[in-house]
């Protein structure tokens, strides 16, 4: 069986007196998964580095500039029956100050959460998984886990 690793999951959180809160964002009615709940998420385009498709993925889909952009400690991975390849998505946290989100025709709301809001609405076990890890990572000052900073990242459109 074939890998694939063509998409990305980028979790964009704010951090305001001293609460770490996610970024989501809910599908369309007519998109694949409609009303569902979920991070930025997005292609790999032809060429591109992950985390460059990260931080413009961020841009298409919140009209929001991050700071800051990590690598999580974690590769999400799923079955697609349609291609039979496994998929293994890289995993990216993103810092911003923005609050304000200029959604893409790709979804129809937004709202900042709490980590147990996240854990509620997020669908897949991964997903959550990945916002346990961004969470103790910032708010617990976990030394054990290791996020390398991308200091390098740019947005090509």
């Amino acid at each position: 069986m074939e890998v694939l690793s063509n998409l990305i999951e980028a979790h964009v959180f704010r951090i305001e007196d001293a609460k770490l809160y996610f970024l989501l964002l809910k599908r369309r009615n007519n998109e694949s998964y409609p009303n569902l709940w979920q991070m930025v998420t997005g292609a790999i385009e032809d060429k591109e580095i992950a985390y460059n498709a990260a931080a413009r993925e961020i841009v298409e889909e919140t009209g929001i500039i991050i700071d800051k952009l990590w690598v999580v400690p974690n590769v999400n991975s799923f079955y697609s029956h349609q291609k039979n390849k496994l998929v293994m998505v890289p995993v990216f946290a993103a810092k911003t100050d923005d609050k304000i989100i200029r959604l893409s025709d790709e979804h129809s709301e937004y709202k900042w959460v709490s980590k147990n809001e996240a854990l509620k609405l997020l669908a897949w076990p991964g997903q959550r998984k990945s916002v346990e890890i961004i969470y103790d990572y910032f708010m617990n000052q976990n030394e054990f886990l290791s996020f390398n900073e991308i200091n390098h990242f740019k947005i090509i459109k």
